[in-house]
């Protein structure tokens, strides 16, 4: 089924969404959780889309956040070091370019060290407009990054639609009361607004009071 969303505006993530960086994800919360004893399933069931240190604080809910907050930069500063396998989703080359010179930010769980290393590596431009971990106070699924988002581009919520492809990512926008559209094989499970298996399923060109974005 052929559907065309009215936008203004267009907020995306970036790990999972615009970037595969899934193998460097994993490998180095392998490599943080072994010492904890923490089985690998339970860890990537809670990283994705996060900050870390509140993956840290779920998975290790005893722990003082101070440590947390320690290691959740030693980890940051390991990923924007660690480029290895980072390669563009399909589309999403094309997608930024249908963006360009229209309104749109990047929301990303990353800091700008981390996102600047991972676009670089995955060949993408960087939008005008972007959310990191220093813009925000609370991570995803909070909602406070993509509402960010809108206010930085001087739009509604309503105005804005989202792509993301992790559950926490998926209901922080829903809770920012935008449409989310959730990208990959997983995606349709935390229930977004529609799905698409990835970004060449996406069409996006002006209309008169912004954008039509067309998914397939």
């Amino acid at each position: 089924m052929i559907v065309t969303l009215r936008a203004r505006a267009v907020l995306l993530d970036m790990d999972g969404t615009l970037v595969d960086s899934t193998a460097v994800v994993e490998r180095l919360w392998l490599d943080w959780a072994r010492p904890h004893g923490l089985e690998p399933e339970r860890v990537f069931s809670v990283v994705h889309g996060r900050q870390g240190h509140q993956s840290m604080a779920i998975l290790l809910p005893e722990r003082d956040h101070a440590i947390n907050l320690v290691e959740n930069a030693q980890m940051l500063a390991r990923e924007a070091g660690d480029v290895d396998g980072v390669v563009a989703i399909p589309g999403a080359a094309e997608l930024l370019t249908a963006l360009s010179g229209h309104p749109h930010a990047i929301v990303t769980s990353a800091d700008v060290a981390l996102m600047t290393a991972r676009m670089d590596a995955a060949g993408l431009p960087l939008p005008d407009v972007r959310i990191t971990a220093e813009s925000v106070s609370a991570s995803k699924p909070h909602p406070e990054g993509f509402l960010a988002g809108a206010a930085a581009l001087g739009l509604e919520p309503i105005d804005c639609v989202v792509f993301e492809d992790s559950e926490a990512g998926i209901q922080a926008g829903l809770a920012a009361g935008m449409r989310v559209v959730g990208v990959g094989p997983h995606a349709a499970a935390p229930h977004p607004t529609f799905a698409v298996p990835d970004l060449t399923h996406v069409r996006v060109s002006a209309s008169d009071d912004g954008l039509n974005i067309t998914l397939d």
